[in-house]
C-alpha cells in the first residue's frame, strides 16, 4: 500500500494517544488523582500531633482517635457511632492548619487519643473500633454539602441556636429538646463568689448588690441572651466568658454581699449534646435517629475512597 506509512503515522501520532487519554480519564472522572496511588483505598489526612509534627494517617484511623478523646467508651453503641459520623463530617470540612488539615487540640479541632496511649481497657477501644467501622464513609450533609458538625458535653436539658451564639442562623442548627443528660458532672452547677469580686469583674458596680441584676431576656434554646447588670446590657455570651461560666444558660442570685450562679449544661449547646446522644441511645435510638433530631433537615450521605461526596 502506498499510503501505508501515512496510515501507520496516524495510529501513532493521533489516535494511539486519544485511546490513552480517553482510558486514564476513565479512571476517575471526579478528581485529578489517581487512586492507585492510595495503595489501601483510604483518604489520607494530615494530622499535627501535640509535638509539632505532622502524621499522614487514614481517615477512619483519626476518626478513631476522636471518638476515644472526645466520648466516654462507656456510652451506648448507637451514641459512639452519631459521634464518629460528626466527628467525620466535622473533619471532611477542616482546614484549619497551613501544613495540616486538623490537629489534636481540643480547644481548635478534635481531641484525638490515639488506641496505643488510650488508658481504658482493650474491649473498650474495640467497641469504639466497631462504632467507627459500622459508620465508615458516612457523613451529615444538608442540601448535598458538609454540615458545620458543631458538637458538645452537655445540654441542660435544651440545645441552643447557632444564631444566639455566633449571630448566625444556621437551618440544621437550632434548638432541640435534649432529656435525659441528668448523669452528666456539669447538668447541673452552682458557684458563689463575694458582691465584691463580682462587682471588680464587671469594672466596678456601683449602688445596692440588690440591685445590680436587672431585665433578663432568653434565647430559644433556655440560654440568656441578654441581661442588665449595674445599668449596663450584656450578652449572655459576653457574661459567660467574663465569668468563666459553664455555658448561657445561668442564673444569678444575689443575697446579701454573696453572689450565686447556677448554670446548666457545659458547652456552646449548639448541635449534637453528646450525654443526649447517649440518653436517646438508653431510650432506643439508633445513630440514624440521633444526628436526625440534633441536626434537623439533614440526611446521612457516603465519602467514596478519595474523599469525595458519593
Amino acid at each position: 500500500m502506498k499510503n501505508k506509512p501515512l496510515l501507520i503515522a496516524l495510529i501513532l501520532g493521533v489516535l494511539l494517544p486519544c485511546m490513552m487519554l480517553f482510558i486514564l480519564s476513565r479512571k476517575n472522572p471526579n478528581s485529578d488523582i489517581d487512586p492507585t496511588e492510595q495503595k489501601d483505598g483510604a483518604p489520607k489526612l494530615r494530622v499535627l500531633m501535640t509535638d509539632g509534627t505532622v502524621a499522614e494517617m487514614p481517615l477512619e484511623e483519626y476518626i478513631l482517635g476522636v471518638v476515644l478523646g472526645e466520648m466516654p467508651a462507656s456510652f451506648e453503641e448507637e451514641a459512639l457511632k452519631a459521634q464518629a459520623v460528626v466527628a467525620r463530617t466535622y473533619t471532611f470540612r477542616a482546614k484549619h492548619h497551613e501544613n495540616a488539615d486538623v490537629c489534636t487540640d481540643h480547644t481548635c479541632c478534635q481531641a484525638y487519643c490515639p488506641p496505643a496511649e488510650y488508658t481504658g481497657p482493650t474491649s473498650s477501644i474495640e467497641k469504639v473500633r466497631k462504632a467507627v467501622e459500622d459508620t465508615a464513609g458516612e457523613i451529615v450533609t444538608y442540601q448535598g454539602q458538609p454540615i458545620e458538625a458543631t458538637y458538645f458535653s452537655c445540654s441542660g436539658g435544651r440545645t441552643e441556636d447557632a444564631v444566639a451564639v455566633w449571630g448566625q442562623a444556621v437551618p440544621y442548627l437550632q434548638a432541640v429538646d435534649s432529656p435525659g443528660e441528668e448523669k452528666a458532672a456539669n447538668y447541673l452547677k452552682t458557684t458563689s463568689m463575694t458582691a465584691g469580686a463580682f462587682a471588680h469583674a464587671f469594672g466596678g458596680l456601683s449602688g445596692l448588690p440588690s440591685n445590680w441584676i436587672g431585665e433578663i431576656t432568653y434565647t430559644k434554646g433556655g440560654g440568656v441572651d441578654t441581661i442588665n447588670i449595674g445599668g449596663t446590657v450584656y450578652k449572655g455570651t459576653q457574661v459567660r466568658q467574663i465569668l468563666d461560666l459553664k455555658s448561657t444558660a445561668f442564673v444569678i442570685t444575689v443575697v446579701g454581699s454573696s453572689v450565686t450562679i447556677t448554670t446548666k449544661g457545659s458547652g456552646h449547646r449548639v448541635g449534637m449534646s453528646q450525654y443526649g446522644a447517649d440518653a436517646m441511645a438508653v431510650s432506643g435510638s439508633d445513630y440514624k435517629a440521633i444526628l436526625a433530631h440534633y441536626y434537623p433537615g439533614t440526611k446521612l450521605q457516603g465519602i467514596d475512597n478519595m474523599g469525595q461526596l458519593e
